[in-house]
């Protein structure tokens, strides 16, 4: 589980509520008009913009981020390092028994195996890194999207809870609910924009950087493997991507 996205948004719901509750009562801040305002229209709008299956692949997206985390790129290079070994050891016609659940992984030991030209890795593994960062864009700008109807919506409500209470400035009891539901979609509007989803889109671009970093070395490491499956050779080459810091310890 990727700790940090976890601990990240509860942090920042629990100083947010611990500060309310110190200030008054929660309860205050709890408002079903004001929510149904800003988080019906903030999901409508969101499915008027995006197929639906859009829309469900990018929260599928941010679940995700919180119940795996990413490796390191020096996990992928030893990985392809091993490889590099097994090649060597026992041919690569080897490399088609590797069991493995990255799926761009198992493609690129099986095209060593089939002794594929190398132009014709690079070719399909473009086409995977091409449709992988299609695929995450797409659930970036979905994110983005709803950092931005949020708020507005949050600024409807004001709206709205504006109207009532002018519309109702003889009778003063009124006046309360109608300023709670003015004040409070804002609030939502922004809580839901700034620790929700702005973060998440925020995090989806770091794993897409971190997944096409990853794609590459799977890349290079095909490459070299067919160049010269001497698996020195093959980590002197992938530790380029590694951190010095790494590298050096890992060399």
């Amino acid at each position: 589980m990727d700790i940090a996205t976890l601990f990240g948004s509860l942090i920042g719901f629990v100083l947010v509520i611990g500060a309310i509750i110190l200030g008054g009562e929660l309860t205050l801040f709890v408002n079903i008009p004001g929510l149904m305002i800003v988080v019906g229209g903030t999901f409508a709008a969101i499915c008027v913009t995006f197929p639906i299956g859009e829309v469900l692949q990018a929260h599928q997206g941010a679940l995700a981020m919180f119940m795996k985390r990413k490796g390191k790129v020096i996990d992928v290079v030893n990985i392809m390092v091993r490889i590099a070994e097994i090649s060597r050891r026992e041919g690569l016609i080897a490399l088609e028994n590797i069991q493995t659940e990255n799926p761009i992984l198992k493609k690129a030991c099986q095209l060593i195996a089939d002794n594929a030209d190398p132009q014709l890795i690079r070719d399909t593994l473009a086409i995977e890194i091409g449709t992988m960062r299609r695929r995450h864009n797409t659930s970036i700008e979905v994110f983005q999207k709803l950092a931005g109807f949020a708020p507005a919506f949050g600024m409807i409500g004001t709206l709205i809870g504006l109207v009532q209470m002018l519309s109702k400035l003889d009778d003063p009891t009124s006046l309360g609910p109608a300023m709670a539901v003015a004040i409070l979609t804002t609030f939502y509007g922004t809580i839901m924009a700034n620790l929700v989803f702005l973060p998440f889109a925020g995090k989806m671009r770091a794993r897409t950087t971190q997944e096409d970093l990853h794609l590459q070395v799977i890349f290079e490491g095909a490459k070299s493997i067919l160049e010269n499956n001497n698996p020195r050779l093959v980590y002197e080459k992938l530790s380029s991507f590694e951190p010095p810091r790494e590298r050096k310890s890992a060399g």
